[in-house]
Parts: structure tokens; sequence; C-alpha cells
């Protein structure tokens, strides 16, 4: 995949799966994300979003780190975290980073005495995180990105209220929403949180 300055062992790990060359999407976003500004980038579904943003969370934070995490991304459910823990686990193969996810349906003892050995990557649900949150779960004074997937469906579930108190705890992070349409909610979301976000729109590839 050719992007530029594209860490190479990450340039390594994506061609072993066939990803070489770079869609419109991450073309557009890849030097505009690894600034560290805030962004909206509104795609639609199947245009590769999650790969983006497993690419450019490994770009970014590269080798193993701090003790707490220092990239937070919030999903939908828990099909969603298994599916971009797996995704991380294939293109950071060649990183030493440590990806950890927790959903609705898993331990809350076990995830927190796991986060407490040291992460890197913490993937969660709306409802988890705000919990683990609340009860000091895990500590987000180290973060570089604060990342939304799929906003719109997590907004529909009315969440807003979770990931603003989430955010509003970070002092200073990269601020991130993907979605596939840019709706009312997610505009509302954005000017609560973010810092003169970039707007991008990637229409749907014919």
């Amino acid at each position: 995949m050719i992007l530029k300055k594209i860490n190479e062992n990450l340039q390594k790990a994506l061609v072993e799966n066939g990803l070489t060359e770079a869609n419109e999407m991450q073309q557009e976003t890849f030097s505009t994300l690894k600034s560290g500004a805030d962004c909206i980038v509104v795609a639609p579904q199947g245009s590769g979003k999650t790969t983006t943003i497993v690419l450019n969370v490994i770009q970014q934070l590269v080798a193993e780190g701090e003790e707490s995490p220092r990239a937070l991304i919030i999903v939908e459910d828990k099909a969603k975290v298994l599916a971009m823990e797996e995704l991380f686990e294939k293109l950071g193969n060649y990183t030493n980073l440590r990806v950890y996810g927790v959903h609705d349906k898993g331990d809350m003892e076990y995830d927190k005495n796991y986060i407490s050995t040291g992460i890197d990557v913490l993937i969660g649900t709306p409802n988890k995180l705000s919990e683990m949150f609340t009860t000091a779960g895990y500590n987000v004074n180290r973060l570089k990105m604060f990342i939304l997937d799929d906003a719109d469906p997590i907004l529909k579930l009315r969440h807003e209220t979770k990931i603003m108190r989430i955010s509003n705890s970070i002092t200073k992070t990269q601020r991130i929403i993907f979605s596939e349409t840019l709706t009312e909610r997610i505009e509302s979301l954005a000017d609560n949180m973010m810092v003169e976000p970039f707007l991008f729109e990637i229409e749907e590839e014919e």
C-alpha cells in the first residue's frame, strides 16, 4: 500500500494481507489523520473504514509504549470488537502493540486486571467502556487517539452522554469520528468534543 511515510512494518503486513493499494478514503485521510488533527470521516458501508482506523492507529503508535492505553476505540457491539481485534492482529503482526477488547458480555474484574498489566489499544462498546471508566478501570491521561467507529448506530442508541463523559475527562487527544452518514446527532457531538475538525466525505465508488 503506497502511502506517504508509512511505517515499513505496517506496510509489510498490509501487503501480506492483500492490501496492496490504498483506496480513496485511505489516500485522502492518511496525512491528516497522521498529523493528529480532529477528523470526521463519512463513507459508505464497505469502504474500508475499519481498515483505515486500524492502519492509522498502528502508524501513530508504532511500538509498545505506556502502561495505560494510547488509543481508545468505541464500537457498536461485541461482533465489532472481535472483528477489530482480529484485524489488529493481522496488520499489527510486526509490531509490539498490545490490543485488548471489552464488551457488555465480558467479565469486568478480568478485564480490569488484564488492562492493568499494560495495553496500548483499548477497543470497547459504549456501555462497557463507560462502566469501566466510572470504576477506574483504565487511565485516559496518555491517550493519543479517541475514535468513534460507525457513530450513527451508536448515537441512535443514545450513548452521547457516555461518550462525552469519557471525552471530557481527556485533556488533550486526537478525536476521530467515522460514520456512514453525517447526521445532526453526529454534528452536535462533534461540536461538543472536537476542535475545528476536518471533514472528509467519501462518495461510493462505482
